[in-house]
């Protein structure tokens, strides 16, 4: 039996982008039975919105397609983390960045875009749709469905043994 891998969406608020890549990925593992290998969390660089749930737009864009948010709530990255985490997965460059501030010296999980889990997505960022229109959050949903895949399909040839 594999250990559990852990896996950290980080955006800059924890109330869009990293809280739709959470709930999108919690999913799919679901859906993959993979709950018992695959521990998910998401965070902001930020501290505006410690303890709120999601944007309210990104709740209702997730909830038609399927995805429920609701339970999430938002918080800010810690230094723990990174004993933690596996996978700590940024939203954009600027994350990227400031995660890599905080990484400790000796830290040998992977830090990366998320995005980077697309074919065509190295150095891609997930825009954030915070102050644009309704099309922003579609935008996002529609990335972060292909990434998510891809990145369980990763952690499942990297790190879960399914023979049974």
């Amino acid at each position: 039996m594999s250990q559990k891998v852990s896996v950290l969406f980080v955006c800059l608020g924890n109330i869009c982008r990293s809280p739709t890549a959470h709930g999108i990925f919690e999913k799919l593992v679901e859906q993959h039975d993979l709950q018992d290998h695959i521990e998910i969390d998401s965070a902001g660089t930020g501290d505006w919105h410690i303890g709120k749930s999601p944007d309210g737009r990104a709740q209702i864009y997730a909830q038609k397609r399927g995805y429920d948010l609701s339970h999430l709530r938002a918080r800010q990255i810690a230094p723990s983390d990174f004993a933690d985490f596996d996978y700590i997965l940024a939203m954009d460059a600027q994350n990227l960045a400031d995660i890599q501030l905080m990484q400790p010296e000796g830290y040998s999980g992977h830090i990366s875009l998320f995005l980077d889990f697309l074919q065509s997505g190295q150095g891609q960022e997930v825009p954030d749709p915070y102050y644009g229109g309704d099309q922003g959050f579609e935008l996002v949903l529609d990335m972060v469905e292909q990434a998510s895949s891809n990145l369980l399909d990763h952690i499942v040839a990297r790190h879960i043994n399914t023979d049974h």
